[in-house]
């Protein structure tokens, strides 16, 4: 296990500098100029090359990917050329809301995913079965720039129950936890259900059933955990889905996360803003995995990862 993870966390650093990489050189082929968006097109060309200077924006770019590697190995993300403060600072200020957001989608995905995929499965081809699956499928077909807008319409807008906008109150987190952990739930329900269908007829349910277990223990504590690999595979992969799928909730409901201070970056060519918020992002995402394959072994000791 020990050997497994150190591997694993060698392979996690040329991963995460691979993407760095990537987006660094991606976002300088994005069409505009952040001293055009600073000082406006009519600025003269003086003040805009004086600004560029400042900025280091006239240096050759391989010449600046290697400023940002260096400071990256320092632990310095840079300053933002839009805001005027740091990198840093203004990650750690928007991060916990991301944060925030992603788990409460996440549990909300879970309660509802649980509880609808096992008794699809305990009721399979009843009208609770289609039902659940019917919930499913709209979840699924139902992307976040229609889902969003069309409940705050119904419960901000006509109904007034909840705000549009913002964050604050538990009330301001309802609505794009829902956004957001809508298509979580359909996919959890789908898999909850046919993991549990595929256990059914192992042996040792069989086993268990002869024991004389009710069927309730059975689907509980035999089936249900036996199942649960897929399961968490899936929520593993869907909780970096979720960090990433929060760039356009937080759009939509004004959230001030770390997603909508991409977004921003992005209009404004923040260069290091962008990729101070990408490393975050990707960075949690591999962490996310490795945590995941380390919650494999506590639910099926069986698994080794090698010597």
């Amino acid at each position: 296990m020990n050997r497994y993870l150190a591997r694993r966390l060698l392979l996690f650093l040329p991963t995460l500098f691979g993407t760095l990489t990537l987006v660094f050189f991606l976002i300088h082929l994005v069409p505009g100029d952040p001293v055009e968006v600073m000082l406006g097109e009519t600025a003269s060309g003086t003040d805009k090359e004086t600004l560029r200077h400042e900025l280091g924006l006239d240096l050759p770019l391989w010449t600046q990917y290697t400023r940002f590697l260096s400071g990256l190995a320092l632990g310095d993300l840079g300053r933002s050329l839009y805001e005027q403060d740091s990198v840093s600072r203004l990650v750690r200020a928007r991060f916990p809301a991301t944060l925030e957001l992603t788990l409460t989608a996440m549990l909300l995905a879970l309660l509802i995913a649980f509880p609808l995929g096992i008794i699809a499965a305990l009721k399979r081809h009843s009208w609770t079965d289609r039902l659940s699956l019917l919930f499913s499928l709209l979840g699924l077909s139902m992307p976040n720039f229609w889902l969003g807008p069309l409940l705050i319409i119904v419960f901000s807008i006509e109904l007034g129950w909840l705000p549009v906008s913002g964050r604050g109150t538990l009330a301001h987190l309802i609505l794009p936890s829902a956004t957001l952990g809508m298509a979580m739930a359909a996919i959890l329900i789908r898999m909850i259900r046919s993991a549990l269908l595929d256990v059914l007829h192992e042996d040792y349910i069989q086993t268990a059933r002869a024991k004389g277990l009710s069927e309730q223990k059975v689907w509980l504590k035999h089936a249900l955990r036996n199942s649960l690999l897929s399961v968490v595979t899936i929520i593993g992969l869907q909780f970096g889905t979720l960090l990433a799928g929060s760039i356009i909730t937080e759009t939509i409901f004004t959230w001030p996360g770390l997603g909508r201070l991409t977004i921003q970056a992005i209009q404004t060519r923040d260069y290091p803003l962008v990729q101070g918020c990408i490393l975050v992002i990707a960075t949690s995402y591999l962490l996310v995995n490795l945590m995941t394959d380390i919650v494999y072994r506590l639910v099926d000791p069986r698994i080794t990862y090698g010597k």
